[in-house]
Order: C-alpha cells, then sequence, then structure tokens
C-alpha cells in the first residue's frame, strides 16, 4: 500500500512538460511566426494601417530567432558539463601523448 501511496504522489506533469519543451524547436519556430502573424493582424485591424502588419511578422521571427539560441545555449550548457566530467576527457589525454612523440626518427 505504500508502494501505492509514492505512485501516486510522483508529478505527473513534469515529464511531460520537460518532453513537450525538447520535442522539436521546428514547432516552436512555426508557432512562434504564426503567434506573429496574428499580432500582425491584430494591429492592422485596430490601427487600419497596413504595414502593421508586419511588425507582428517580424516580432514573430525574431521570437522563432530567440527560440533557436535559448535551444542552442541549453545544449552548450549541458556539453560543457559533459566535458567536464573525467571519464570524457580523452582529448587531454591524447595531447599530453603527442608531446611525449620524437617525430625526428621514423620507427616503422
Amino acid at each position: 500500500m505504500a508502494e501505492n501511496e509514492q505512485e501516486e504522489r510522483k508529478p505527473r506533469v513534469k515529464p511531460i512538460i520537460e518532453a513537450a519543451d525538447s520535442l522539436s524547436l521546428g514547432i516552436s519556430m512555426v508557432v512562434a511566426v504564426f503567434m506573429g502573424l496574428g499580432i500582425g493582424w491584430l494591429l492592422k485591424n485596430l490601427t487600419g494601417v497596413s504595414w502593421t502588419f508586419w511588425i507582428g511578422v517580424f516580432i514573430g521571427i525574431a521570437a522563432a530567432i530567440l527560440n533557436v539560441y535559448k535551444a542552442y545555449s541549453k545544449q552548450y550548457k549541458e556539453y560543457e558539463k559533459l566535458a567536464q566530467e573525467p571519464r570524457y576527457a580523452i582529448k587531454k589525454k591524447i595531447d599530453d601523448e603527442d608531446d611525449d612523440e620524437d617525430y625526428g626518427e621514423k620507427n616503422y
């Protein structure tokens, strides 16, 4: 019975949100552009000036670019954390071994 209570208390929404966050960068870009189009359409209807539509389009494109930048930053931080782990420090080992070799003689 204690196991059932623990299973019920586990957060069920958090894994879904994390999965949706990393679902697809393409989807977030499309949604950002469509939201910008909606903002532009709304501005055009409120003001009656047709060029305000393009303000919304540019807002949507800027939001899509920001989404790409955020995804890149997040992945780069994860890469940096991974590079700090000692088990992935093979590049340093290879660089140290290359320094000891003498390239003047050929030992085949």
